[in-house]
């Protein structure tokens, strides 16, 4: 049974941009390498452009995920004219929890969301991120993965408390390049 409140909640999952390789620091520290930079920007062009633009931004803490949403929002809202605003400010997350999570602690972190919420955009990694699409629709996620600046459009039928495997339908999917 579809709930009536839970129509229209969209869930937006992105897989970070392309980093640069691993170094000598710590890996939450890697930043987007230039490529991932202009692929952010894509990715928010994108969802600008299909009216996907988030309430909610879950987003790990991990700096490439971090410069992901940067390019992301400033790629969504450009440059504000002049003495304007870009528009609403989504409530924006970071939370160490979203690194190196299993899809079932992506799961627990969007059950926490805001009910009100309408549209959810979670930036984190693989393996969790793409493991978290194939459980939520089974059927037309991508086995083989999401790659880097991929995009994944869930439509859930439950409210967010309620997000459970097999229940947010596959809409829409987007590899942003930039």
């Amino acid at each position: 049974m579809t709930d009536a409140s839970a129509q229209g909640r969209t869930l937006v999952l992105l897989r970070h941009a392309k980093a640069e390789p691993p170094g000598e620091g710590p890996d939450a520290r890697r930043p987007l390498a230039a490529r991932g930079h202009a692929d952010a920007a894509a990715a928010g062009v994108w969802l600008a452009k299909h009216d996907l633009l988030p309430d909610v931004v879950v987003c790990s803490t991990a700096r490439r995920t971090r410069e992901t949403w940067h390019g992301v929002a400033m790629g969504m809202t450009g440059s504000p004219p002049e003495g304007g605003s870009a528009g609403p400010a989504p409530v924006v997350r970071y939370t160490a929890e979203a690194y190196e999570a299993h899809p079932e602690d992506l799961l627990t972190l969007l059950r926490a969301v805001d009910p009100t919420a309408r549209t959810v955009l979670l930036i984190a990694h693989n393996p969790g991120i793409s493991l978290l699409s194939v459980l939520l629709d089974p059927e037309r996620a991508d086995q083989d993965g999401m790659r880097t600046s991929d995009v994944v459009v869930h439509r859930p039928d439950v409210d967010w408390p309620e997000l459970a495997p097999n229940r947010a339908p596959i809409t829409d999917r987007h590899t942003a390049r930039g």
